[in-house]
Parts: C-alpha cells; sequence; structure tokens
C-alpha cells in the first residue's frame, strides 16, 4: 500500500500548526499540510504565474473531524487491497464509502476549525469564492485524481463556505475516489483532505490546457479547449468545446477547431501555450492546467497537475538504455527518432523488472547496428537507421507483418513523415585523417570473425540435420545434460559466489552452445516450408501450408501441455482430488502443494509435473518473474479449468490428433497435387513436407533452454536476496529484481538500497496497470498509431458496430462466449469459450488447449500465440485493436480465422 503523506506532521510545518495558510504561503508547506492542488498553486504563486488570491484549510481541520468510526473504515478498506482480497467485492467497498461519507457529513466542523475559515473569508471580503478539495493522494506524478474529489463555484456568504468545506472532506470518500485510490495502490488511512478557497474569477472564457497532447502523447504540442462561461462546464463535459492543437515552440496553430467563430484569437492562443510551457518548466513535467480569461483579457491559472497517462519518452530510460547521444537529442527535436516495442513482439503487455531487462541486455551485448532504449520498463528498438535506408525499408515492409499485423498497418502512415525520409550514407573520403584505432579495429575484427564462425559452424549441422533429422533430434535433446550441468553451483556458496555464477552462466560458451545445438533443426524446418510452397506455386495457395504445421511433434511446450492434461484426467479419476479442486481457488491449492498437505494423487503428480517444468512461468524472458516451481497458481488453475471438461471430444489430447490427423491428410492431398505436375515434384514436395513436419516443432527449444538458465540465474538472486534482506540491505528478498548485478555488488558491501528499489518498484506498479503501450514511439513521444487513428478519426466514417478486424492467424471457425483474460493467473476459461487477451507467450498455452478460438490485441502470423493456435487447430485472429475493451465476458461472437473477424 502506498504512502502518499511524505514530509513533516501538520503541526511542525512553520512552527505554528495554524488551520489556515494564505496561497501565497503555501510553497513552505507539504503535500501532508495542503494536498497536491493547493502545493501546485502555491508554486504558481510563488513563480509569479496569474493565480486568483485565496488560501487554503490544512489536512488539520480535516484530522480534527475524523472520528474513530471513519479510521475503522479506512482500515477496512485496506484491507481489502487493490485485487478485492478479504472477500471485499466492489459492492461492499462502495457500501463502506458511503458510510464513510455519511460519517464525515454527520461530524459538525469543530470550532476552532469554523472560527479558522470564517476568519479568513473575511479577510477576503465575504467575495464569491471556489471551495476546492485538494487531498494528499491528488495531483500525484503516478495518479492525477482528477475529478475524483468534489470542488464548489460561486459559493457566498460565510455559512456556505464551511458548509462547501465540510462536502469537500465528505468526497473523498465518494465511491469513484475510493476506488480509483484502491487501484492505485494508495492508503485510504493515510490519505488526507485539505480545502483551497479563491476568489472567484468572472469568466468570459474558460477551459483546460495540456502541455503534450493527451491523445497521441507528443510533448510538443499544446491541446487547449475552450468555452465561453466558467471552465467547470468544459471540465465537466456539459458542453463542446473549441479544440485547438498548437505547437508549442512557435505558438502556430496546427489543428483549428471546426468553425468560423472561434472562441480565441492567435494572441490568446500564444499566451495561453506560453502559460502552459512555463509550468510545464516549473514542475518539470507536462501539465495538465485550468485556465480563466476574465472580461478584461486577463488570463488567470486555476490548477495544474502531471499528465499522468502519458507513456515516458524513449530518454526516459530507468536503467540508461543503449540509446546513446543521437537518441537524447532526438528527444528535444533535433532529430526525431523511431522505436519499435520488442517486448510486444514477445508476447508482453506487461512492464519488465529492472533485473530482466539488464539480463535481456547482457544476452543481447552491444554487437550489431541495434540500439535498445527502456522506457516504461519496456524495451525499444530504434528503427530509425533502417527506416532511413531504402533496403531496410523493404525489410521491414516484408517481414513486420509476420510479426505484428498492427505494427505492419501503422507504418506505411508513418513513412509519409518527411522527417524519415531515405538518407542517401555519405560518401566516405579517402583522405581523412581520423582512422580508427587499432584497439577499435581489432575488436571488431574479433566480433566479426566470432559471428561468422558461429554461422559456418552451423551449416554443417543444418545438411546432417536434413540427411539425418532423427540424429539431430537426439542431439538437441542431449544439450539438456550438458546445460544442466553447467549450470550446477557447488554447494556450499557464498552470495558473492551466488551472484558471480547467476552472471557467468550467460557466457557465450553457453549461449553459442546452446545456438549450435538447437537452431539448425527448426532452421531446416522451415527452409524446407519454404522450398515446398515455392515448389507449390500454381498448384496450391500459400494459406493452404498453414495445415501442415498443426499437431506438430517435438515442440516442448505442446508436450507440456499435453502432460498437464494427462495429470488433470488422471486426478479427474480421484474424488478427493476433484473435490479438492472444485472447492478452492488456485491461491489456496498452492498453499496446500507448499504445505505438502494436498490429496496425494495431486502432491505427487504435481510434484513430477514441477521437477521437469517448474522453471517456466508466465512472462518467463523477464527474469524477475516467479518460476512456477515458486508460485504453482497458474498451473493449478489450469487443472481445475480442464477438469470441467466434460465433452470427450473437447479433450485437448483428442483435438491434437485431430489436428495432427489433418496435417498428415492436407501433406498426402498437396503431394498428390504436385505429382501430377511430375513425379519428382511430387517426391520433392513430400520429402519438403515431412522434414518441415518433423524439425519446426523444434523452434521452441531455444527458448525453452533459455529460460532455464534464466529460472537458475533467478533462483540463485534470490538467495542472494534472502542474505541482502537479512542484513537489511533490502526490504525484501524480490527486491534483488530491481537492481542490477553492479548495484547487487555494492549492496553485498554494506551499501542501502532500499531507495532505490523503492524508486523502482513504484515505477513498476505505475506500468503494470498501463493498458496501452505504444507498439511504434517517437522520441518526442508520440504514440504512431495513436496519432494514424487520430487522424483518422477527423475523416468519414465509423468503425463497424458488429465487428471487428484483425490478422488472420489460424483457419477456421468457432462460435462462442468471450472470455477476457488479462493475466493467465487464476485464469477461469470454460471449455469451448473465446480466449481474448491482450498478448500471450508460452505460459498462456495451457488455456488454450480448451478455448474454442483465439483473438489477441497484438501479433502477427509468426507471434507465438498465432503459431501455438494453428499447432492445436483452432481458429486465431490476431492484431485486434482495443478487442479487450469492446468485448465482454459472456458475450457471444463467431471467429473467423481465415477472414480475420470476429463477428456478434
Amino acid at each position: 500500500m502506498v504512502s502518499v503523506t511524505p514530509g513533516p506532521e501538520p503541526d511542525d510545518v512553520g512552527g505554528r500548526g495554524s488551520l489556515v495558510i494564505e496561497l501565497d504561503e503555501l510553497p513552505s508547506g507539504s503535500l501532508a499540510l495542503v494536498g497536491g492542488k493547493a502545493l501546485n498553486l502555491g508554486r504558481l504563486v510563488a513563480a509569479g504565474f496569474p493565480v486568483p488570491p485565496g488560501f487554503c484549510l490544512t489536512t488539520a481541520g480535516y484530522r480534527m473531524a475524523a472520528t474513530a468510526e471513519l479510521d475503522a473504515i479506512a482500515a477496512r478498506l485496506d484491507g481489502a487491497g487493490p485485487e478485492g482480497a478479504d472477500g471485499l467485492s466492489d459492492g461492499d467497498r462502495d457500501e463502506l464509502a458511503r458510510r464513510a461519507r455519511e460519517t464525515v457529513a454527520a461530524t459538525p466542523v469543530l470550532s476552532d476549525v469554523e472560527a479558522a475559515v470564517r476568519g479568513a473569508y473575511a479577510a477576503m471580503g465575504n467575495t464569491p469564492v471556489a471551495v476546492r478539495s485538494s487531498a494528499t493522494a491528488e495531483d500525484l506524478p503516478f495518479a492525477s485524481f482528477a475529478g475524483q474529489q468534489d470542488s464548489f463555484m460561486d459559493v457566498a456568504g460565510a455559512d456556505a463556505v464551511v458548509e462547501a468545506v465540510r462536502r469537500c472532506w465528505a468526497s473523498l470518500w465518494t465511491d469513484r475516489a475510493v476506488a480509483y485510490r484502491t487501484s492505485n495502490g494508495i492508503s485510504h488511512r493515510e490519505v488526507g483532505l485539505a480545502v483551497v478557497v479563491q476568489q472567484m474569477v468572472d469568466a468570459g472564457m474558460a477551459g483546460v490546457l495540456f502541455t503534450a497532447n493527451p491523445v497521441t502523447g507528443t510533448r510538443t504540442e499544446t491541446v487547449i479547449d475552450a468555452a465561453a462561461g466558467p471552465g467547470q462546464a468544459v471540465v465537466s463535459g456539459a458542453v463542446n468545446p473549441d479544440h485547438f492543437v498548437v505547437d508549442t515552440a512557435s505558438g502556430r496553430t496546427l489543428q483549428p477547431p471546426d468553425g468560423t467563430a472561434l472562441s480565441l484569437g492567435e494572441d490568446q492562443l500564444r499566451e495561453l501555450t506560453s502559460l502552459g510551457d512555463a509550468a510545464q518548466r516549473l514542475f518539470g513535467a507536462p501539465q495538465d492546467v485550468e485556465w480563466v480569461i476574465d472580461p478584461g483579457g486577463k488570463a488567470w491559472l486555476t490548477q495544474s497537475r502531471p499528465i499522468t497517462t502519458l507513456y515516458p519518452l524513449p530518454d526516459d530510460d530507468p536503467l540508461g538504455g543503449q540509446a546513446g547521444t543521437d537518441a537524447a537529442s532526438g528527444a528535444a527535436g533535433a532529430d526525431t527518432r523511431v522505436y519499435l516495442c520488442g517486448t510486444l513482439l514477445q508476447g508482453l503487455t506487461r512492464p519488465i523488472t529492472p533485473m530482466g531487462l539488464s539480463v535481456l541486455g547482457l544476452m543481447r551485448g552491444n554487437k550489431g547496428p541495434w540500439k535498445y532504449v527502456n522506457p516504461g520498463l519496456r524495451m525499444y528498438i530504434d528503427l530509425t537507421p533502417i527506416i532511413r535506408s531504402k533496403s531496410g525499408r523493404k525489410a521491414l515492409v516484408r517481414m513486420l507483418p509476420l510479426a505484428d499485423g498492427r505494427s505492419a498497418a501503422v507504418f506505411p502512415w508513418l513513412l509519409e513523415d518527411p522527417r524519415f525520409n531515405i538518407v542517401r550514407p555519405a560518401r566516405k573520403r579517402s583522405d581523412r585523417k581520423a582512422t580508427p584505432g587499432p584497439a577499435r579495429t581489432e575488436a571488431k575484427g574479433s566480433e566479426g570473425t566470432q559471428s561468422l564462425g558461429l554461422m559456418a559452424g552451423l551449416v554443417p549441422a543444418m545438411t546432417r540435420t536434413l540427411l539425418w533429422p532423427d540424429g539431430e533430434l537426439r542431439r538437441a535433446r542431449r544439450f539438456q545434460d550438458r546445460l544442466e550441468a553447467r549450470l550446477t553451483l557447488p554447494l556450499p556458496a557464498s552470495a558473492a559466489r551466488r551472484l558471480q555464477h547467476a552472471e557467468d552462466v550467460l557466457g557465450t560458451d553457453v549461449i553459442n552452445g546452446l545456438i549450435q545445438a538447437t537452431l539448425p533443426g527448426p532452421s531446416v524446418g522451415y527452409l524446407m516450408l519454404a522450398a515446398a510452397r515455392r515448389l507449390l506455386r500454381g498448384i496450391a495457395q500459400p494459406r493452404e501450408l498453414e495445415a501442415v504445421l498443426r499437431g506438430l511433434p517435438h515442440n516442448v511446450t505442446t508436450i507440456m501441455d499435453l502432460e498437464l492434461w494427462h495429470l488433470a484426467v488422471s486426478l479427474g479419476r480421484d474424488p478427493e482430488a476433484r473435490r479438492v479442486f472444485s472447492e478452492l481457488r488456485p491461491d489456496g491449492l498452492a498453499d496446500l502443494y507448499q504445505a505438502g498437505t494436498l490429496p496425494a494423487a495431486a502432491q505427487d503428480g504435481l510434484r513430477k509435473f514441477l521437477t521437469k517444468y517448474g522453471h517456466r512461468a508466465v512472462a518467463e524472458i523477464d527474469l524477475g518473474m516467479p518460476r512456477w516451481a515458486e508460485e504453482p497458481d497458474h498451473l493449478l488453475g489450469m487443472i481445475s479449468n480442464y477438469l470441467r471438461v466434460e465433452d470427450p471430444e473437447q479433450a485437448p489430447d483428442r483435438q491434437f490428433a485431430r489436428a495432427a490427423d489433418h496435417a498428415e491428410a492436407r501433406i498426402s492431398e498437396l503431394v498428390e497435387r504436385a505429382g501430377k505436375k511430375g513425379r519428382l515434384r511430387g517426391r520433392l514436395v513430400a520429402l519438403c513436407l515431412r522434414r518441415a513436419r518433423q524439425l519446426c516443432g523444434l523452434r521452441e527449444l531455444p527458448k525453452y533452454y533459455i529460460v532455464m538458465v534464466l529460472a537458475e540465474m533467478h533462483r540463485q538472486l534470490t538467495a542472494v536476496g534472502a542474505e541482502l534482506a537479512g542484513t537489511g540491505t533490502v526490504a525484501d528478498a524480490g527486491d534483488v529484481f530491481f537492481l542490477d548485478f553492479d548495484e547487487l555488488r555494492v549492496g553485498l558491501r554494506g551499501a542501502d538500497l532500499k531507495g532505490i528499489v523503492a524508486s523502482r518498484r513504484r515505477l513498476y506498479d505505475v506500468e503494470l496497470r498501463r493498458r496501452r503501450v505504444p507498439r511504434l514511439l517517437l522520441s518526442d513521444g508520440t504514440d504512431v498509431e495513436a496519432a494514424m487513428m487520430a487522424a483518422a478519426s477527423a475523416l468519414p466514417g465509423t468503425a463497424a458496430p458488429d465487428r471487428l478486424s484483425g490478422t488472420p492467424a489460424s483457419a477456421g471457425t468457432a462460435t462462442g462466449k468471450v472470455r477476457v483474460v488479462m493475466d493467465p493467473v487464476g485464469a477461469h476459461l470454460e471449455p469451448g469459450e473465446i480466449l481474448v487477451a491482450p498478448s500471450t507467450d508460452p505460459g498462456w498455452t495451457p488455456l488454450f488447449m480448451t478455448a474454442g478460438a483465439l483473438v489477441m490485441e497484438m501479433g502477427g502470423v509468426i507471434s507465438h500465440g498465432a503459431v501455438v493456435a494453428r499447432e492445436y487447430g483452432i481458429p486465431a485472429v490476431v492484431g485486434v485493436a482495443d478487442a479487450t475493451g469492446r468485448l465482454r465476458d459472456g458475450q457471444t461472437v463467431t471467429v473467423d480465422g481465415a477472414a480475420g473477424t470476429v463477428t456478434w
């Protein structure tokens, strides 16, 4: 639960213990004393901005009014937690919020507080005022709380002001405010509320401005909404305001509103833009500013708070990244750059832990042309040099649709931007004086030689695989024994030795050995598939070959899923096991397993399964994610789902067998059709397709072994974390995953790392709640897809009300009820339901086995979810924008995997 009340206690501020503070004295206050809104207004006043005068009733007044009953309600809400623990439903939470409001409303305003308010109001001349809530959990960098508490305009008379104060206090407990705090993990017991009382400005024109475009994320644009009269009408949505988009640097209007009678002139737009830009510079972050222009033409600022929904800039990399000086200058506008989200391509929408990103960087190395940054704790690849190259563009246009259909759809729009025109490389001058130093030349030569040697070594292995595939299968599997021996650390081992071992297992010997042992098989398999496609030109459509990859043998992930199914079948025959799985949630089952008290069949069966597959996890490429051996909740939930399968035809092993039979039938059909063109062609097609089926299933093996390495690293680092937690260097063993190797070495020498961990955990928690992640991101903050959609929305035409479209990924049709799953852990999926998800990775695949069809917001035809759906023989459509938002649980839809549509 996040604390939002740092700083001195109210009575300590200024040594006065005052209930009322004038706005120009507020910068000396604290968030705990005056709340976010008042504190920001005080900073604006101190910096000379035009702010209506007034005063702040501090949180001391609210604390004095808080009763023991209110504290008990807040404690109950805190115990509930953001996931509804302790059995607290949304309805229960709203009921507690109602009781809290009634408690505040029934509590009299203490005489000292009332006297302070009346005195300060009288000093203002008893003029009409605005009475605004200013919560300590408001206008924070990670949660703005915009509109969550109440404000009251045109309040006149001391009695009315006192009553408005009470109503502001009660609004701290509105249903929406309580839900917002709960979802953001903010303590209800620690939150307090101050009240700002300001002189009303007679508004000729009012509205809001954003110093960055809140829709597209572009940091170089100011967006202004304006309407005649008070700004509350604009904020509440009671009027349709004029909407302006302005270039911040020049003040030039980029997008004026429709119509001829505009509410703001060019001079007023420039003045407001300048005021907003100055406020942004004052607070060091993009701002959401409320403003008023009085009848005399003077502009006033009545509020400024951070825009908390913007995706971080590429140079806001918490781990440093590899962006270099070019990327940093791009954020400032000198050279705008383009980044592709590699994390989304891996099937992950969630952030990656700092240690996970650090390890991915170590595995990647600094070789090659690719540069990476990690804004929002996600990995982004700098595509700028590729986009500015003619050959690079051609390659991206060809490959991007396979990896992510939505990125591919956006790409042509991006290429029309003149900032990314093709740049011819400068001709090298033969007489230049600057030459690379010997060390640099030798290093580059060494790297190139190693890479060339590694690739050359694959050629005989691939030839051997083509001729004797069974032998290559055995070699690939034997590598696991060698890898397990390499990962073993002799015990006992110190924390320093464990840390060194965790880093050493990423050595080039392990990575190169893994490549040599596992890549030849799937590489030959897919080359054979490509050769068959070429041989079948004019004979079969390319999509007809998809069926050949259904029910593939030798896929470790499919084998794992089927073993889990067989475990569930065996448990279904055990009455006690079936009873326990039907009565308990996955977390309860996990508690019994860890205690060794599951029914014997389940305890022993799961133990054997985890001995083999316990190194795997959801989002398993993130080193920081708990492995199934630590937290088997997900697997136990899947077993519960499987136990609900009653129709034998829906059994995953039967579906998989049908998919394999369908593939064999398709091969026979294609060979027969090719044979009609010539006997040799028929034989070659048969060879190619048989080899493809034998070898393509091995594509999961490289990642499977990499995850074994990551799991051993995770295990050793957890042990290091336990020792650091014991010495007080970190608060919890899991904190090690919010640090990197160098920081952990410093920690082992006694440094306190709790502050670093706390700040990164806050960022991680914020990013966990983010629903939209830009797939293509510019260095000025622009979400390219959002910008394209914003431009398209201005054109005539609307989206179809009864369908969604995406990339066809696995042929077939299925009609069923929707089940939207944002996180597979604990997910409930009835047999035959349509699985709708943001994206998937191997940790999701047990859900596929009973799903009627798959719909994903991310991905292309070669993304993991699409490939596995084809192998299981279930219809799939991927790259479906906003699928988890537009589709709802229980809705009946039809998925057409060949047409790429979801209809209802």
